[in-house]
């Protein structure tokens, strides 16, 4: 029963760790489609008499940090699932912790403060301000992908969690073909079986009583 229960788990929390994934390759795919886009700009200005902000593109290289974090988590979840391992399981929940108390914090921040704007450096390739376009006019649909993948990152935790307490229950029990009870003796009517031999000092029989009868 244990072994299912173990299965059951991996096979979850795979499924369920697989949504960070599809976001984070969304965002890898979607912030090189925006260098590209920033690379053929820079390239139309450099030929033109106007000239082009060559200054670093934080938002595309944010976005792609971000997405590629979220599938090195994936990676991450899926080796630990797989394993079963204590300290992987226990790695990924601080990772997964961690990862949702920063949302947590910079959705608090945008609800809160009304000019989290002036906090960012200014984007020169204006990619930051389509994609906050984009959002607001698609927020019902974003509302829900984002409740989808602070659900997934919660149900995530909480399965490696089940799944360590799991296995540290499983290897105590011996439910595995590979693994037997080591032999014990009863401490009840325990009769060890005498040795064959006896160390210790020679002991002689004193013939000094016979020697006097014979005399």
């Amino acid at each position: 029963m244990g072994r299912i229960a173990k299965i059951l788990l991996r096979s979850i929390l795979k499924m369920v760790n697989s949504v960070m994934g599809i976001l984070g390759i969304a965002m890898v795919l979607y912030g090189f489609w925006m260098v590209r886009v920033w690379q053929r700009d820079i390239e139309e200005a450099s030929s033109s008499a106007y000239g082009y902000d060559s200054t670093a593109p934080w938002f595309i290289y944010s976005f792609l940090s971000i997405g590629i974090t979220l599938c090195l988590i994936t990676c991450i979840g899926h080796v630990s699932a797989d394993s079963s391992n204590g300290f992987c399981l226990s790695c990924y929940t601080v990772i997964i912790s961690v990862l949702l108390l920063l949302e947590i914090a910079f959705a608090a921040d945008i609800l809160l403060n009304s000019e989290w704007e002036k906090d960012l450096p200014e984007d020169p390739t204006g990619r930051f301000h389509d994609f906050k376009e984009f959002v607001e006019s698609n927020f019902d649909v974003f509302k829900w992908i984002g409740l989808l993948i602070v659900l997934a990152q919660g149900f995530s935790m909480l399965l490696a969690m089940a799944l360590r307490a799991l296995g540290l229950n499983y290897g105590s029990n011996y439910d595995s073909d590979n693994e037997c009870p080591p032999a014990r003796l009863p401490l009840i009517d325990h009769h060890l079986q005498p040795p064959s031999f006896v160390i210790g000092n020679p002991h002689f029989t004193s013939d000094n009583g016979t020697w006097n009868t014979n005399k």
